[in-house]
């Protein structure tokens, strides 16, 4: 196995993004609050809804004092708005379970609504400096390429957690930076459809490059595309209900003019069925 962990460090010193949460003294609480913003949104759709988000809620036990809806309506438009709801059930069983402070065990991470493998150990490593592997999309993709020569990552797996494993240096200090470095590296450089070999700290190491690049296939599940889908119809649905908050909706006045009624219904059925709105008498609110 290559000693990728040097030279990642080495460049992660000098390349690192200024990001909120990187900031030593940013706790516990704000960085479980990134993570869960992070899934599956740009970094840069995320800072201002970060910042806004823990000016109203600096600790969990803010929070968990508010009704749903308010998560909802603060979480405006960074998509997946069931992450709003899980976050607010996390900040009450932190709030009942923890004394209000965000527990730094792994298994009692899990325990909390909505948080996962990556999450607990993001939290864990960057926010209490413990050592254990974090993996996510970005670092699957670098695994992949510099370790096993291959295009593109596999789904994810549980074997994931033990390639990363064999990558971590000693020391809880380095092995948290070899966690960010790798994840930095698979969203600025070993880019999926335009790395740029040229800039990357691991080149002279990676088994992929010194392959030739080879076409290994894509196994990855695809995102249905955006427009058109129920996920878009759900999204309006729920910024008609926010801009409303809390007065309610009429069912029927709800994004009137979809062109797809029965997916407009389909949408709304959903999203009561997830627990993200409420409807009694022909109106809908969000959750109380």
């Amino acid at each position: 196995m290559p000693d990728l962990a040097t030279p990642l460090i080495a460049w992660f010193r000098h390349n690192a993004r200024d990001l909120p949460w990187r900031a030593p003294d940013f706790g516990a609480w704000g960085v479980l609050v990134s993570e869960f913003m992070l899934q599956q949104t740009p970094v840069t759709r995320v800072v201002p809804r970060l910042e806004e988000w823990l000016t109203r809620w600096p600790t969990p036990a803010a929070l968990a004092t508010e009704p749903p809806a308010e998560a909802v309506r603060q979480w405006a438009n960074l998509g997946y708005p069931r992450r709003a709801l899980w976050l607010h059930r996390a900040a009450v069983e932190i709030a009942e379970r923890h004394g209000g402070v965000v527990p730094r065990d792994v298994d009692a991470l899990l325990a909390l609504t909505g948080i996962g493998d990556y999450t607990a150990r993001a939290v864990a490593v960057f926010a209490y400096g413990d050592r254990h592997p974090v993996v996510d999309t970005n670092t699957r993709r670098v695994i992949a390429r510099a370790v096993g020569g291959c295009a593109q990552p596999n789904p994810p797996s549980p074997r994931d957690l033990v390639a990363m494993s064999t990558l971590l240096p000693d020391g809880d200090d380095d092995a948290a930076v070899v966690n960010a470095a790798a994840m930095e590296l698979g969203a600025l450089v070993c880019t999926a459809r335009a790395p740029r070999c040229e800039s990357c700290p691991i080149a002279d190491r990676c088994a992929w490059r010194a392959a030739g690049y080879p076409d290994t296939g894509d196994t990855r599940r695809r995102q249905a595309r955006y427009e058109g889908s129920d996920r878009q119809a759900r999204g309006a649905v729920m910024k008609v209900l926010r801009d409303a908050a809390p007065e309610p909706v009429a069912a029927m006045t709800a994004i009137p003019d979809w062109p797809d009624p029965r997916q407009r219904d389909r949408a709304i059925d959903s999203l009561i069925a997830d627990g993200l709105i409420e409807a009694s008498d022909g109106l809908l609110h969000l959750p109380r």
